[in-house]
């Protein structure tokens, strides 16, 4: 590295380290628990619907109550991080959602369950700006999408986990008012084991120069996490902050805020309407009900999810660099539009299940090899550093607004259209996404200061050793 680097371009060019690695257990043993909490209750409430005697529109409320409040949660923990800093915040949100996941394990009657869940999502909103900002701007230019890709990732793993604990208490013939209880709990032991990892994580080292003016630190910081490969010494760097005010009213921030929300928020509303309502859908095709065929739909998913959707995650983060952010982005929206469509026009597909199946996981495989990944990343990137986690949150809790949405109609629309129904809105709102994300900037391979225009305020002696 060249002397007289700005501190953001010295975290530019630093190379992957020992604290990237354990970054990205922190940040995503976040996203392990928002998964496996937001669809496992599609699972558990087709066993509560049942004990406690709920209308269709009970169980959408439950189902989507998270999502709800996630909207508030993203928006709220984004604009504090920005304003009072992203370590001060980090690990608030983990600690809620095990209390809303522990809560939950205990509620008594429909009420008290949604008013826990309510107070769950409050946490998983939270945990999308957080996880995400931190990790894009720990990040070096080549491998920002990968190390936040990877991140995302661990949403693959907690959806995973969801199945396999739902099937292994099926399986087990556990009493279905035991069975879902210890569902939801279960999502308070991933969340409860990272706290402690993230109150210890540093604050941003671009937060801290740009925002703070807290320029020594930020280096002292760079030197501590690059493992003394990057050593910084005389830094200085101007103070700069950005109002909400002032963020809000830029032509330039609301044209992307319609990319990386608008975007967000039409891919939620399709993935997590058919995610959470896949017992439903897969049990629709397979044409009966019962506790033998719950099972047998749980299991087919998650051998759908594995095969097709895992793959898209990983593959994602580790090739969205090369093939470019926005660009991916793009043709996850296509083809995953694509497999909606053709479920919908394709006479009498919904009565065969491997055809169905088969397209179902292309679906999957695009949404995730595509905008599931994408639009987390990219909505990390696209903003300035002192407005970089409010443009997140409002990005990631209208997206979540857009999966209420989802998860709320797509029950009523698979009732009164049919799976393929259904699925042919879904194309729409897959073309609607594509549209939108063209707005966008292509961010792979470069800096956050050029993608965002922020000049560098100021200059270091930064030597890699």
């Amino acid at each position: 590295m060249n002397q007289n680097s700005s501190i953001s371009e010295a975290l530019d060019e630093a190379p992957i380290s020992r604290f990237h690695t354990q970054s990205i257990f922190t940040a995503g043993m976040g996203f392990f628990t928002d998964a496996y909490d937001l669809f496992i209750i599609g699972t558990a409430t087709t066993l509560i619907a049942k004990q406690w005697g709920l209308s269709a529109s009970q169980t959408g409320l439950i189902n989507s109550i998270t999502l709800l409040s996630a909207f508030l949660g993203a928006i709220f923990f984004g604009r504090i991080a920005d304003v009072f800093g992203r370590k001060r915040t980090y690990g608030i949100e983990a600690a809620i959602m095990v209390v809303g996941a522990l809560l939950s394990a205990f509620a008594p009657s429909f009420i008290w369950l949604l008013v826990f869940r309510f107070i769950l999502g409050i946490g998983v909103g939270g945990d999308y700006p957080m996880s995400a900002v931190l990790m894009s701007e720990f990040s070096n230019k080549k491998n920002r999408g990968k190390l936040v890709g990877l991140v995302f990732s661990m949403q693959a793993l907690g959806t995973v986990a969801g199945y396999v604990v739902a099937l292994a208490l099926l399986a087990a013939k556990v009493n279905p008012d035991i069975a879902w209880r210890i569902m939801l709990g279960f999502g308070a032991v991933p969340a409860a084991g990272v706290i402690y990892l993230r109150r210890k994580m540093p604050e941003s080292p671009r937060y801290l120069a740009r925002v703070q003016g807290k320029a020594t630190e930020a280096a002292a910081a760079i030197s501590k996490f690059s493992e003394g490969v990057i050593s910084i010494k005389n830094a200085s760097e101007a103070r700069r902050k950005l109002s909400f005010g002032e963020f809000i009213s830029n032509p330039k921030y609301l044209l992307y805020l319609l990319g990386t929300a608008g975007s967000w928020f039409v891919f939620d509303y399709a993935y997590y309407g058919n995610s959470v309502s896949a017992p439903l859908i897969v049990t629709s095709v397979l044409g009966s009900s019962g506790s033998k065929v719950l099972t047998e739909a749980i299991a087919l998913q998650l051998i759908v999810f594995s095969i097709a959707a895992v793959p898209g995650y990983f593959l994602a983060a580790f090739f969205m660099d090369r093939i470019g952010h926005k660009r991916l982005q793009l043709i996850g929206f296509f083809f995953m539009g694509l497999a909606f469509l053709l479920i919908g026009v394709i006479p009498n597909i919904t009565t065969l299940l491997l055809p169905f199946l088969m397209l179902f996981g292309l679906s999957y495989f695009f949404a995730e090899f595509g905008p599931n990944t994408t639009t987390f990343v990219m909505a990390g990137e696209v903003y300035p550093t002192s407005a970089r986690s409010t443009g997140h949150g409002i990005s990631a809790g209208i997206a979540k607004f857009g999966a209420f949405l989802g998860v709320y109609i797509f029950p009523i629309l698979k009732a009164h259209l049919g799976v393929a129904g259904a699925l042919e809105f879904s194309f729409g709102m897959a073309i609607v996404g594509f549209l939108v994300t063209l707005v966008l900037p292509e961010t792979a391979n470069r800096t956050l200061d050029d993608i965002t225009g922020e000049i560098p305020l100021a200059k270091v002696d930064a030597l890699v050793s």
